[in-house]
């Protein structure tokens, strides 16, 4: 699975303004679904009961909150880079800048894993986060995003 796959140009956000995890958490959920046509509060209560097993705040500045979903035919994605890091509970205590929620459609596990991994692949790589983290607009943002490997 490649991350252009799961994310396209019109689902970047750079700069949102979110105070905490749930509240970001219902926003972005709202936004999947006005795109996806889903009740956007019946994907933040799949996200947050994802969130009450356990953070998906990884590390780096990073969460990848999730949802597998019956209403969810294909991966979808939405990434965003927020004008200031908030707490997400992280793994390593770190506040979180970037945030990819990924809904999955239910079926097998191996293509929620397939795409939790190529997110993860793409964001542990420290010259691509930096740039991420400077690109000037949601444009340049997406373009560094879906750079291929050097």
């Amino acid at each position: 699975m490649k991350i252009d796959e799961l994310i396209s140009p019109g689902n970047v956000t750079v700069g949102l303004r979110a105070t905490d995890k749930v509240r970001l958490i219902e926003d972005l959920a709202a936004r999947a679904g006005a795109k996806l046509n889903l009740n956007g509060e019946m994907l933040a209560r799949d996200l947050l009961r994802r969130e009450d097993l356990g953070s998906t705040g990884v590390g780096n500045g990073i969460a990848l909150p999730h949802a597998r979903l019956a209403e969810v035919t294909t991966p979808f994605g939405l990434v965003c880079r927020l004008k200031k890091a908030i707490d997400f509970d992280a793994v390593d205590g770190r506040a979180v800048d970037l945030v990819v929620l990924l809904l999955l459609p239910v079926g097998p596990p191996t293509e929620q894993l397939n795409a939790l991994a190529c997110v993860a692949r793409i964001l542990r790589d420290d010259r691509r986060l930096v740039q991420l983290r400077i690109a000037r607009d949601a444009e340049e943002f997406y373009r560094e995003l879906v750079r291929p490997d050097e």
